[in-house]
């Protein structure tokens, strides 16, 4: 997988990378159980929108390399099932 192909789900990542490392420091400082539940569906939510762009970028891989007649190293099924078992 290029960096470049799945665009701003890189940027979502670290952005979700931070977010997790501040979840264990309000853990670790024993920080009210309701903020650290908050900041954990926050970073599920970030590393769900980074899941669907990789997804949506994979599927235009796939339609591009057929534009061009070629074949992409994954089929857009195959994306949407190895996407749907992590689920």
């Amino acid at each position: 997988m290029k960096p470049e192909m799945v665009g701003d789900a890189l940027t979502r990542l670290k952005r979700a990378q931070g977010q997790l490392s501040g979840v264990i420091s309000m853990i670790e400082e024993g920080e009210d159980c309701a903020a650290v539940l908050q900041q954990l569906a926050a970073v599920s939510r970030a590393l769900d929108r980074a899941g669907f762009k990789i997804v949506a970028s994979g599927m235009r891989h796939c339609a591009t390399a057929r534009e061009n007649g070629g074949e992409p190293d994954i089929t857009e099924a195959e994306l949407e099932k190895l996407f749907l078992s992590l689920a």
